[in-house]
């Protein structure tokens, strides 16, 4: 199969898929939650719980992928047709959710199914683009987690507003059926384009030694911890402003359309978001340009202090500008910088765990930090963990220029 340029069908469709594996499966449960507590009832904190159980699917499927793809080197397209149909069919049947444990067992699964498919439609997507324009093209594929965000936030009016109580159930419903759409769109795609057959990776010591070497690399201090750190911590973080945003508008009685619109506002800053963050990496590939986004993106999150509508409005455009698809972008484009090709794939998986890790810690830290102290306050909590991976990235930018300096001489 010959290679295409960043704007392609194929990497059109992927956009269209991330659609939903980002936007409209995984977070457009906080965009829905005033809804769902409504007819499924439980305090926020408790339906708050289910974004744990969402991304605790997710870290099982980063870990249980690369054993898979492993086994089944040549079936990579089959596996993702299903597990893309089946993200689709999963969120058609969360609309049908009737308690608690129903609904946890569903955000089990769509985060499952979401880890899988993240993976390979990025992974089956590069491998139709030019190597020098995959970063172009991944920035293109992850707006659409930005465009499914502005999308939900158009639904607002019936899906938050109490005078519809199942509107969340048709929403959820018309975004996997959408889902399933844009499955068959991609295969259609990939198969008009062909197949590219991947040597299957080589097996024994070799293979054990790239894991070993991954850990050595990511866990040292003095080489990428700092970054793995920052990746964490900005998953905690935020995942707690994504999760209790739009629950804290409407406890502040904020109008639907409001709420919707601000939701749609972090959707409609994010679809630049990917293109700045490539432009920056590219020219500034360092952890003190990670740290400025994520610094930007802590004071926006600390607009809901103000109380006020219009700074919590700029606040939320503010994260969707610099701080939501940029921090993964910048964190894998400097892993490919930093890592010897060998060990790359290795890293990634480790450092994406991480990434799910503190995903799964944010909802359970809001949680308790909403039952004690308020929405409010859960929600500016997010600020705090932003601001711990902002330090972290600095302190990697730091070492990035120390190494760089103590390497002049031998280059000079």
């Amino acid at each position: 199969m010959g290679t295409k340029s960043a704007f392609n069908g194929i990497t059109l469709w992927a956009s269209l898929l991330f659609v939903v594996i980002l936007g409209f499966s995984r977070l457009s449960y906080g965009m829905f939650l005033p809804g769902i507590q409504r007819v499924i009832g439980g305090s926020y904190g408790q339906l708050g719980l289910l974004g744990t159980v969402n991304f605790i699917g997710y870290l099982v499927g980063t870990l249980c992928l690369s054993p898979l793809i492993s086994r089944f080197p040549d079936r990579k397209h089959v596996i993702n047709r299903m597990i893309c149909v089946s993200l689709g069919l999963a969120m058609v049947g969360s609309a049908f959710s009737h308690h608690y444990t129903q609904l946890g067992l569903w955000r089990f699964t769509i985060g499952l199914l979401s880890a899988f498919a993240t993976v390979l439609v990025l992974s089956i997507a590069m491998d139709a683009v030019r190597p020098a324009e995959r970063g172009v093209a991944s920035g293109l594929i992850w707006l659409g987690g930005s465009a499914g965000i502005l999308v939900t936030g158009l639904f607002a009016p019936i899906t938050i507003d109490p005078s519809h109580l199942q509107g969340w159930r048709y929403a959820w419903g018309a975004m996997g059926v959408f889902g399933v759409i844009a499955a068959f769109g991609f295969e259609f795609v990939t198969k008009k384009q062909g197949t590219v057959i991947i040597p299957p990776p080589m097996e024994g010591k070799p293979r054990e030694q790239e894991r070993v070497n991954g850990y050595d690399l990511l866990l040292n201090r003095k080489k990428l911890l700092f970054l793995i750190g920052s990746y964490f911590f900005f998953g905690w973080g935020y995942i707690i402003y994504f999760t209790y945003l739009i629950p804290y508008l409407v406890s502040k009685g904020i109008p639907s359309l409001y709420s919707g619109l601000i939701w749609s506002g972090i959707g409609l800053a994010g679809l630049f978001n990917g293109w700045i963050g490539g432009k920056a990496i590219d020219r500034w590939p360092s952890g003190y340009t990670l740290a400025s986004g994520l610094t930007l993106g802590a004071i926006g999150v600390s607009g809901v202090i103000t109380d006020h509508l219009f700074f919590t409005a700029w606040g939320a455009i503010t994260v969707g500008l610099v701080s939501f698809i940029t921090p993964p972008l910048m964190t894998t484009a400097l892993l490919q910088r930093h890592v010897p090709p060998s060990a790359y794939a290795a890293c990634l998986s480790i450092a994406t765990a991480f990434f799910a890790s503190g995903q799964i810690i944010g909802p359970l830290v809001g949680a308790m930090v909403i039952e004690r102290y308020g929405l409010q306050f859960g929600v500016a909590s997010s600020a705090i963990f932003m601001t711990i991976a902002a330090a972290l990235a600095g302190l990697y930018g730091h070492q990035q220029r120390k190494l760089e300096n103590r390497n002049l001489p031998a280059s000079g």
